[in-house]
């Protein structure tokens, strides 16, 4: 059985998160979108679901963190290092805010953005070949 994937997120303006990931190319399950909350498809199996921070604390006894606490990385994938450019461009000209510096590792390449409600989020490219060998075996291409 494939298993579903559903991140939780708070947010504080459920409008501008939908507005911020829609400029990302991210599409949203009316079915399972409302007032307080909206259904984010990421791929067939991977969903981000925001929530208003209201909302959000109806499922946790936990205090609800927030921008100035890190408690996750949400890492979304790339087909190329152009397209991680062409994302985290995208990102930052959406209003979220850069993170750090690019990370160039040869066989992995990703950049990190922080969205509108300050949660991190990278995206990264790695070689096909690195895929399948493990980045220890690989052997970079000779061009």
């Amino acid at each position: 059985m494939a298993r579903l994937i559903f991140i939780n997120l708070p947010v504080a303006d459920l409008h501008r998160s939908m507005a911020f990931f829609g400029r990302l190319g991210f599409t949203f399950d009316e079915k399972f979108t409302d007032e307080s909350c909206a259904c984010m498809v990421v791929s067939d199996q991977a969903f981000v679901m925001l929530l208003q921070r209201d909302r959000f604390a109806d499922f946790t006894t936990k205090t609800v963190a927030d921008a100035e606490t890190i408690e996750a990385i949400l890492c979304v994938s790339a087909e190329s290092r152009q397209d991680v450019d062409a994302f985290a461009d995208t990102a930052l000209a959406a209003g979220g805010a850069g993170a750090s510096e690019p990370m160039d590792h040869g066989f992995m390449y990703g950049r990190s953005f922080h969205d509108p409600d300050g949660h991190l989020w990278e995206v990264m490219w790695m070689a096909p070949e690195a895929v399948e060998t493990g980045p220890h075996d690989y052997v970079p291409q000779e061009a």
